[in-house]
Order: structure tokens, then C-alpha cells, then sequence
């Protein structure tokens, strides 16, 4: 599982500016959890009840999160897929959008992280070879 996703730059700087309306809404967050249902299923349902008020940056948030939490791109789409039947075609498809969008968000952060780290480990193997870096690193 990985650690709860950074929130977009916007959210943080509201949160700053506004820390009492930050620490009250972790409030509402704590006591949503208490109670018999996993963190898991409570993403999915949170998930789902985004898609159905159609709010596009909490579709986007439990997404990220969902994936952060170790869901599957498979089962955020089920919850999507579920919500046809109520909110109908052309807000589904709006919804799998959203969540497409965070998925790939997801994958290519993940994607530069690597690329980012293997940059850093050629570089410092090259460095280890060549005294008082004398010797350029090369070039992808």
C-alpha cells in the first residue's frame, strides 16, 4: 500500500490559508471512519458517492487515494460502471473519465519517480568512476 497521495497544490494552499476549516474537515474525515466498514469498501462507497453528486475533484481525490490504498484500476471502474443505472450514459461516461484522467495522473507520477530515480543512480554511479567529476553522465 502506498502512503496517502500528496493533495493538489490549490487544496494546500486553501488549507493554509484557511487552517481552521482544515482541521474541522479532518474532523468530519475521523468520524466518517468509526464503524464496522474497511477502509477499502469505505473508498469504493466514497467513490461512488462522488460519481453520483458528479463532483469532479472528489471523483479525482478517491481515485488517487483508492490507488494509494492498493484498489485496483479495475474496481474504481466498477464503481463507475455501477453508477449507470442511476446517474445515466452521459454522466457515467463523465465519471470514467475522471477517474481515467487520475489513473494516468498516477501512472505517469510513477512512471517520472522511476525514471527520476534510475537518472539519480546512473549519475552517482558515474561520479563513483570518474574522479572529481570529470566525466559527464550519459545521456538518455
Amino acid at each position: 500500500m502506498s502512503p496517502e497521495p500528496t493533495p493538489p497544490a490549490r487544496y494546500q494552499e486553501f488549507v493554509e490559508r484557511y487552517p481552521t476549516l482544515d482541521n474541522a474537515w479532518s474532523l468530519i474525515a475521523e468520524a466518517g471512519t468509526e464503524g464496522p466498514i474497511d477502509p477499502r469498501t469505505a473508498r469504493l462507497i466514497k467513490l461512488g458517492i462522488a460519481i453520483g453528486a458528479l463532483r469532479q475533484g472528489a471523483v479525482h481525490a478517491s481515485a488517487r487515494k483508492g490507488l494509494a490504498q492498493g484498489l485496483s484500476a479495475a474496481e474504481l471502474e466498477q464503481v463507475v460502471a455501477l453508477a449507470a443505472g442511476t446517474i445515466g450514459l452521459p454522466a457515467t461516461v463523465a465519471a470514467f473519465s475522471w477517474v481515467r484522467e487520475s489513473l494516468e495522473r498516477v501512472a505517469e507520477t510513477t512512471s517520472t519517480r522511476g525514471k527520476e530515480s534510475r537518472n539519480r543512480s546512473r549519475t552517482t554511479e558515474v561520479r563513483s568512476q570518474c574522479p572529481r567529476q570529470r566525466c559527464i553522465a550519459p545521456q538518455n
